[in-house]
């Protein structure tokens, strides 16, 4: 005979699950397998992950309060694009956390964290080497995850969290340009060297500086995309007008052929 679960013990089995089901579909929506825009239905994940619809449903609440997905009612979840306006305030919010965050490590990182931010950067230096955007991205993200998380501010780490959740795409449609991983790569050895300085103004503004920069670079890819968008568009109308103008034209010449061919006829006719 089964035992029936406490309510309690059912809730908290629940939540676990909740909890493993949201993690996997936020970490896919970080890495890019779903795109902005990208519609996550929920039948096809709870197949995909094993599990019963109403842990996906519940993960759907979970990820649109962090700001990942959006719900549209009669239409369905959708991976959420963030407009490019909201990403520069993000951007804005980061530089100066950062700099907090560069400031508290110059003063207080121990010996042990500093070798590990060092191993961190030595790894992404490896994969700029392979040209391996997609692993540098991931250590990307580890690595100023890990800076915040040394600071020992853990009401600035959770706020931080949620931010760069918001901002990953852009993030790594950024070092998706192999060209800028390089320029990321040198600006985290500066980062780590002025922390390793102690001197806290330096380690500051290093953090500082390196997200305003982000911050350019991404809003240049950005109309730089856009510019593309528009003439992939642009290209595509003067297709389609070029293929309407030749169906017109055959239609027409159709037509004119008809007209001489009655013509004919009819002159025929009267020479009878």
């Amino acid at each position: 005979m089964n035992a029936v679960l406490h309510p309690t013990i059912a809730l908290l089995q629940s939540s676990s699950l909740t909890n493993v089901v949201q993690q996997e579909i936020e970490r896919a929506i970080l890495v890019g397998e779903y795109e902005p825009g990208c519609k996550l239905i929920e039948a096809t994940l709870a197949l995909k992950l094993g599990v019963s619809r109403g842990p996906v449903r519940e993960a759907f609440r979970m990820l649109e309060e962090a700001g990942l997905v959006r719900v549209e009612k009669n239409r369905g979840v959708f991976v959420r694009d963030i407009p490019i306006g909201e990403a520069t305030e993000i951007f804005d919010l980061r530089a100066v956390m950062d700099e907090l965050v560069g400031r508290q490590l110059a003063r207080n990182i121990t010996p042990l964290q500093l070798r590990e931010i060092k191993a961190l950067v030595d790894s992404m230096e490896k994969s700029v080497k392979t040209e391996d955007a997609y692993n540098y991205h991931l250590l990307n993200l580890k690595f100023h995850d890990r800076l915040v998380e040394m600071a020992g501010n853990r009401k600035l780490t959770e706020i931080y969290r949620k931010l760069i959740k918001e901002l990953s795409l852009f993030r790594r449609l950024n070092l998706a340009d192999g060209w800028l991983m390089p320029i990321s790569s040198n600006e985290h050895r500066q980062i780590v060297k002025a922390i390793a300085s102690g001197d806290a103004d330096a380690a500051g503004k290093a953090m500082f500086d390196h997200v305003i920069e982000s911050k350019e670079r991404t809003i240049e890819n950005d109309l730089r995309r856009q510019a593309r968008l528009q003439a992939d568009y642009a290209g595509h109308s003067t297709i389609n007008k070029a293929d309407k103008a030749a169906k017109a034209g055959d239609l027409t010449a159709g037509l004119v052929g008809i007209t001489e061919k009655e013509r004919s006829q009819r002159g025929k006719q009267h020479s009878k």
